[in-house]
C-alpha cells in the first residue's frame, strides 16, 4: 500500500513538474541538507544590468581572517570566470588592488562599473589526512566556508550601485582535499545572472 501511495505521488509531480525544476528542486533540497556546496547571496538593491555592460574587476588586498591563506586575487580571478559567461565586455585586474586605484585602473580601461570583490572570512577545516596531521583538532574537522563581499559602482559617478554579501559553505559530498576558494565560482557566476535578471539553469 504504502509503494502505491508513494507511486502515485511521483506520477503526481511529475505532471506538475519538468526533470529540469525535480533536478533543480533536489539540487536544492541537497544543498540545504548540507551533502552538497552552499551559498546564500544578500544584496543591498535590485539593479540589473545590460549583457553588453563593460565590467571592471577588482579586489582588495584584505586577507581573511584565520587559518585560511587565500590566493591574493582569487576572488577576482573567480568572478571574472563566472561573470565572462554573461557579460561578454569584461576584464579584471591582474593584483589586487585599493579601491581608488581599481577605480582609476576601470576608468583607463573604459569600464562603465567596477565589481569590487574581497574575501571577508574563510575557514578552511580539516578536509585530508594531510591536515589531520598538521593539526590533530576534532573541533577543526568539517566543512570548508567562507564570506565575500561584492561592491558594483559606477566608474564616472562613483554611484554604489548594488553591494553583496556571499555567505558559502562546503558540503559532506566535497569534503576532501577542498579549500574556502574552491567554494566561490557558482556562486559569483549565480550573482551575474541576478544582475542580468536570470534565473538558475
Amino acid at each position: 500500500m504504502r509503494s502505491l501511495v508513494l507511486l502515485l505521488a511521483l506520477l503526481a509531480l511529475s505532471g506538475c513538474m519538468s526533470v529540469s525544476d525535480m533536478g533543480e528542486a533536489t539540487r536544492e533540497q541537497l544543498s540545504d541538507a548540507g551533502v552538497l556546496n552552499h551559498s546564500n547571496t544578500r544584496r543591498l538593491n535590485n539593479f540589473r544590468l545590460q549583457p553588453d555592460s563593460f565590467i571592471y574587476i577588482g579586489q582588495g588586498a584584505f586577507a581573511p581572517p584565520g587559518s585560511a591563506y587565500p590566493k591574493p586575487n582569487v576572488v577576482a580571478e573567480a568572478a571574472f570566470d563566472g561573470f565572462i559567461q554573461y557579460f561578454p565586455m569584461v576584464r579584471r585586474a591582474r593584483a589586487p588592488l585599493g579601491l581608488e586605484q581599481a577605480l582609476g585602473e576601470a576608468r583607463s580601461a573604459g569600464a562603465s562599473y567596477l565589481l569590487y570583490t574581497r574575501f571577508a572570512a574563510a575557514d578552511d577545516r580539516i578536509g585530508n589526512f594531510d591536515e589531520w596531521s598538521d593539526q590533530e583538532a576534532v573541533d577543526r574537522l568539517g566543512v570548508d566556508n567562507g564570506i565575500i563581499q561584492v561592491m558594483l559602482i559606477e566608474t564616472n559617478t562613483r554611484y554604489l550601485i548594488d553591494s553583496a554579501t556571499i555567505r558559502m559553505r562546503g558540503g559532506l559530498f566535497s569534503i576532501h582535499n577542498q579549500k574556502p576558494e574552491d567554494l566561490l565560482q557558482p556562486p559569483l557566476e549565480d550573482y551575474a545572472r541576478i544582475l542580468l535578471g536570470m534565473s538558475r539553469p
